[in-house]
């Protein structure tokens, strides 16, 4: 049962969060994706209570079970869940349904300095001057991650020199990648690319990337759809002869645990995925077959597919509740918990983590995925992106299997978003 107490100002509740007067008794239950992020976090809890008294529980499922068990809980009379994990791809919706507290006030009270956010993690999550429905928790951008050792291989180097008169080095564009990708399947014994290929989600959110890296876009400044031009024919294209003649048997129907299995077990030269990804890929007790065999880049064109998660802290749940989960949020995304979950691996949102000199040292590769975040655009983001994301992820699969051409599937793609963003 929710213990319950006289209203507190944010202020007062502030105060009294320095012991444990307020917080004892006081539960916070977050639903949480289950990745290598949370399990971060959640070793840290206990440092958390004992400085506080606020107990915190996540309960870790699936990402496809997330948005239906959080709304149930949302449209409800008072939320089970009191400190909220949300997609960006729920950015636009959450705050629109009026399910999350505005934090502006909360970070304005605390003075809590939200300036350290790289400004591209705030955008995603919907925040603008008048609002912040979400704090950035943690980034997942997407680019390119790399088995070096295939790509200095000498006898590789002279076959690819032999069949393309070129030399075979970190490709610098979408089409130097396919290719690539295309002669390991044919030369390296291993898989090209470990490809998601899975309609909804998991290929929704590789295509971007071939989108942006092509130098596409789903959305003109002036918010016109665009994705059906001369870019998107080639990113479409090209996704679809990764599929079919780089990635792993069963492409069409994985995610992205089977890319991480196959990168992991050495059985393919590259994948595009989230780039918090190579902690745990670069590891010899997880992953001791590629660990020192791999690099992390931009996508090549210069630009892949942003994402990430944000903090937020339920309308319908009572007051006591809500300042106990600011007090939470401002502990985890503090400088010293943020450096300290980088150490383990986080994808941060703050820059002076990326340049931390402690974890430079362990992660050298931060460097670039700081790139990474700050060359990252962005899915569309409206009320129905997550709606959107099965039907681009139903064309792109259509395409990619030759069940539909690719004018055709880019043409009912654009269709569906100016019919949903008109909705």
């Amino acid at each position: 049962m929710k213990k319950t107490c006289f209203p507190l100002t944010l202020g007062l509740a502030a105060s009294l969060f320095g012991g444990t007067a307020l917080a004892d008794g006081v539960t916070l239950k977050a639903l949480m994706e289950d990745v290598p992020e949370t399990a971060i976090i959640e070793k840290m809890l206990p440092e958390f209570e004992e400085k506080t008294g606020i107990k915190v529980e996540f309960e870790k499922v699936g990402y496809g079970d997330m948005h239906d068990k959080l709304v149930a809980q949302l449209v409800s009379g008072e939320s089970d869940y009191n400190l909220l994990e949300v997609d960006f791809l729920w950015a636009g919706e959450f705050p629109a349904a009026g399910w999350l507290e505005d934090l502006k006030p909360y970070a304005e009270e605390s003075g809590f300095d939200m300036s350290a956010f790289i400004p591209s993690t705030m955008d995603l999550l919907g925040n603008t001057q008048e609002s912040m429905p979400l704090v950035p928790m943690y980034n997942y951008s997407m680019g390119l991650i790399y088995r070096t050792d295939l790509l200095n291989d000498a006898d590789l180097k002279a076959a690819y020199k032999s069949e393309t008169g070129q030399e075979l080095k970190a490709p610098g564009t979408l089409e130097e990648y396919v290719e690539i990708a295309k002669f390991m399947k044919a030369h390296g014994k291993v898989n090209g690319a470990a490809m998601q290929g899975q309609k909804g989600d998991p290929n929704a959110m590789e295509f971007s990337n071939y989108l942006f890296s092509a130098g596409g876009e789903y959305l003109d400044a002036d918010g016109n759809v665009v994705l059906a031009g001369e870019a998107g024919e080639t990113a479409l294209s090209l996704y679809k002869d990764a599929i079919n003649n780089a990635a792993q048997t069963g492409a069409l129907s994985a995610t992205l645990d089977d890319t991480m299995r196959l990168m992991c077990s050495g059985e393919a030269f590259s994948m595009v995925t989230y780039w918090w990804m190579l902690p745990q890929i670069d590891n010899a007790e997880t992953c001791p077959d590629v660990a020192g065999k791999v690099a992390l880049s931009v996508m090549p064109g210069g630009h892949g597919e942003s994402g990430g998660w944000g903090w937020g802290i339920a309308k319908n749940v009572p007051q006591e509740e809500k300042d106990a989960a600011w007090k939470f949020i401002t502990w985890v995304q503090s400088k010293d918990v943020a450096v300290a979950r980088a150490m383990e691996g986080h994808a941060p949102v703050q820059a002076e983590v990326y340049t931390n000199p402690d974890v430079l040292a362990k992660y050298p590769f931060y460097k670039d995925a700081m790139a990474v975040v700050e060359s990252g655009k962005s899915f569309p983001i409206f009320t129905y992106s997550a709606q959107y994301e099965d039907t681009l992820g139903t064309q792109v699969s259509l395409a990619a299997s030759g069940d539909a051409t690719v004018s055709d599937a880019l043409e009912a793609a654009s269709s569906g978003l100016t019919d949903l963003m008109n909705k």
